[in-house]
């Protein structure tokens, strides 16, 4: 039996959740929360074996932090990251933060029960769109050679700044860790992307990814 804890701030969409999955032989919804806190201290209670978790929760911890919080507290919880954001950038963090799984609210629902037993046995899961697009513009960027920016050209100080922003860390944050100003921060990250010729945080990610700079045991 796989136990699951619902983590959503709209009760109506917990609710569906709940019905659905209580419907299977497999599958038992031991609890739900609103927000990322209170999926804390309910994970902790009830030890699921995956957390459904929405991204965006406007009261209390959003679902990106509760992600790592849960992942520390309970490492062999699975979190199943159940959103409407179809963005590279939203996922790469949510997979940093320690994520098993990421799939959208638009889903079918025989995904959506795909998607938590493969993440309920200790493998990933991500959406069939998501991974197509990202294969498809990887592959064209390395058919183009777009991604071939110097990544020697680098200071040691730009290629830790892109470590920490591909990882997900806002200008504050790394500001914050490295104990320098944000404006230098801001500075360092235009150069770095000037010198790599990349435009985006995800055209960044996948760089850093490439370059084995992302940990993914976190």
């Amino acid at each position: 039996m796989i136990r699951i804890l619902l983590v959503d701030d709209h009760a109506v969409v917990r609710s569906g959740l709940a019905m659905l999955l209580g419907a299977k032989e497999d599958m038992e919804v031991v609890g739900e929360a609103a927000e990322g806190e209170e999926a804390i201290a309910k994970a902790m209670q009830y030890l699921p074996d995956v957390v459904i978790m929405d991204l965006s929760m406007p009261h209390g911890k959003d679902g990106l932090s509760a992600t790592a919080e849960l992942k520390k507290r309970l490492p062999n919880t699975a979190v199943l990251i159940l959103t409407m954001h179809d963005d590279e950038e939203y996922l790469f963090r949510a997979i940093h933060q320690g994520a098993s799984g990421y799939i959208l609210k638009s889903s079918p629902h025989e995904e959506m029960i795909s998607a938590i037993r493969h993440v309920a046995e200790g493998n990933a899961y991500l959406h069939p769109m998501a991974t197509k697009r990202l294969m498809g513009e990887y592959l064209e960027k390395l058919k183009n050679g777009n991604d071939q920016g110097s990544f020697e050209s680098l200071s040691d100080r730009e290629k830790e700044i892109l470590a920490k922003v591909a990882q997900g860390y806002t200008n504050k944050d790394i500001a914050e860790q490295l104990v320098i100003s944000v404006k230098t921060v801001e500075s360092h990250k235009s150069n770095l992307m000037d010198k790599l010729n990349l435009k985006t945080r995800p055209d960044l990610v996948r760089f850093a990814m490439k370059k084995g700079l992302l940990n993914f045991d976190a």
